[in-house]
């Protein structure tokens, strides 16, 4: 047996798989710059976690122009300011949840919208330092080859906003059993209350922290909503 020609042989098949999947991955982001992704992984993983419970799995897809403006406002005041402005990094942020996490066992997160669509869309939940960098790679990809609109279009429908409720329209139906397109300023403010913890930030009945949260985001959608780059953001089409 030739075993000088096993490693040269295994090397050359190993670049050719690794080439073969970074087209493939490559291929799949610019497809999904038009057509919305079937299922994530987060999906998946939630829909076998309430097998056997008495929940039930919600996903509905609606296009961006079938969204509140409320809803657009609402998840960028309460997840992401600077979402129209940041090329999917907001770098102070991320600074100062590292200068925090240092110091205290409670961490705080620092990723953008487009974060949290790269991990939602082509990852798993997880903290690893592997993953994190799959992360950066497919934000710098969206970010370029799909443009804001679509980066918070995809988030608005993949995001988990309830136990095992995916996505603006399925929250809206569930929790006020209207569309989307008819949530109200304060309906939309609640739903965006419950992001950081879809689970535990219950929007009906409200929690407590919840109730507090749409406060905050109500004032924040005020604030932010004269800001030239916003209000072209959540008004266009």
């Amino acid at each position: 047996m030739n075993t000088k020609g096993i490693v040269p042989r295994t090397w050359r098949r190993l670049k050719k798989i690794t080439l073969i999947l970074f087209i493939a991955q490559f291929v799949y982001i610019i497809i999904l710059r038009w057509v919305n992704p079937p299922i994530t992984m987060t999906m998946v993983s939630k829909w076998f976690g309430l097998w056997g419970t008495d929940k039930q799995f919600h996903k509905t897809w609606v296009s961006y122009d079938e969204i509140s403006q409320h809803a657009k406002l609402a998840v960028l005041a309460s997840e992401d300011q600077l979402f129209p402005d940041h090329n999917g990094f907001d770098f102070k942020s991320i600074e100062k949840a590292m200068k925090h996490n240092q110091k205290s066992k409670k961490i705080h997160g620092a990723s953008t919208i487009s974060q949290q669509v790269a991990k939602n869309v082509f990852l798993w939940q997880g903290r690893s330092w592997f993953r994190k960098g799959l992360e950066v790679y497919f934000t710098f990809m969206i970010e370029k080859i799909w443009g804001k609109q679509r980066i918070l279009e995809v988030y608005l429908n993949v995001a988990e906003m309830g136990d095992g409720i995916f996505g603006i329209e399925a929250a809206s139906r569930q929790y006020y059993h209207k569309s989307a397109a008819s949530l109200n300023r304060e309906q939309a403010a609640m739903i965006a209350a419950c992001l950081p913890n879809p689970v535990k930030y219950t929007v009906n009945p409200p929690a407590r922290i919840t109730s507090y949260r749409q406060r905050k985001i109500l004032t924040q959608m005020r604030f932010i909503a004269p800001d030239p780059d916003i209000a072209e953001l959540v008004t266009s089409k």
